[in-house]
């Protein structure tokens, strides 16, 4: 019988996160790798798409932990049917994705395992039948390469940096509902409250983000409307938070978010190691800072040294025209 790897999903409101498919589709790609079987699980109430989720990527088995208290999170309900599933089925993999969710479930789940466990994975590959994975260390400025040797493994991949690539030709996936009557709800969310009409830089595209330079709350006005012109999302370094000039849901860095996005758009920010660690994997990184020596553009593709409260303007305007 073939091992089993079991790729947990994230949903919210009853609808997939993004980074639900990019776990899926990893799990699908190990499981190519080692000749596993993949299953994927999901904990909610009523799940949108799930099935079609699954189809697109290849795994046929999809497993729904249903109940209305299940609705939000529960660390201690939502480890308690992963870890007790897991023994069930004797998974050996588990991916999670490196959310803020993930990096309170997995380590949970992997204690109830006994697993080893490696967190915000920006690589997950087969060498000689194991699973070998590259995390950053020391804040960023070093990548280093591991193994678990555990027979149970888990795994947390950092969002927007493994592809997602649905299969040219879908399966049927077969989803097993399961009814919890009485989940274990020692903790539970109520509510979840959420900036309307913005988005959240961990799964934001684009991401254009202010710091001291901007030099009060007041001027982050040019950094919004640059963002609503590209259709991305407004980060903030830890500074301009702990001022109180932002919210906190808005940090990128070590303290704050760890971000992948395409572009990333430094207006402002002098470039501390802290706030590197948060977005040196985005795949483009422009800065503006007036000081050319900042430390920001050594790790910059562009770098325009000037004064931001000149340059965030005209940006913004070229790029309504071309608009």
């Amino acid at each position: 019988m073939a091992k089993i790897i079991l790729a947990v999903l994230e949903q919210r409101e009853g609808k997939l996160k993004r980074n639900a498919f990019e776990v899926i589709s990893t799990a699908r790609m190990l499981s190519n790798y080692l000749d596993l079987q993949p299953i994927a699980i999901c904990i909610g109430n009523n799940i949108d798409g799930l099935g079609e989720a699954a189809a697109s990527y290849g795994i046929k088995n999809v497993i729904h932990f249903k109940s209305r208290e299940l609705e939000n999170y529960s660390p201690s309900a939502y480890t308690g049917i992963i870890s007790a599933y897991a023994k069930e089925i004797d998974a050996e993999y588990l991916i999670f994705s490196n959310t803020s969710l993930g990096r309170d479930l997995a380590p949970r789940t992997a204690i109830r395992l006994k697993a080893g466990c490696l967190m915000d994975c920006i690589n997950l590959h087969n060498t000689n039948g194991e699973v070998i994975a590259l995390r950053p260390v020391y804040a960023g400025k070093a990548i280093m390469e591991c193994k678990i040797n555990s027979k149970v493994k888990v795994f947390t991949i950092r969002p927007n940096v493994f592809k997602t690539e649905a299969t040219e030709d879908k399966v049927q996936a077969d989803i097993e509902i399961r009814e919890i009557g009485s989940p274990n709800l020692k903790t539970k969310v109520i509510t979840v409250k959420k900036s309307e009409g913005t988005l959240d830089v961990a799964e934001a595209d684009i991401i254009v983000s202010g710091g001291r330079g901007l030099k009060g709350p007041e001027n982050f006005k040019l950094i919004e409307e640059l963002a609503e012109v590209l259709g991305g999302a407004v980060g903030a370094s830890r500074a301009v938070v702990d001022a109180g000039w932002r919210s906190h849901g808005e940090q990128v860095g070590q303290t704050g978010k760890t971000v992948s996005p395409k572009l990333y758009i430094a207006c402002g920010i002098s470039g501390a190691i802290q706030h590197l660690a948060g977005m040196s994997s985005s795949r483009y990184i422009v800065a503006i800072n007036k000081d050319k020596d900042a430390p920001i553009f050594n790790i910059a593709d562009y770098g325009i040294a000037g004064d931001v409260f000149e340059i965030i303007p005209a940006l913004t305007e070229e790029i309504k025209k071309i608009k």
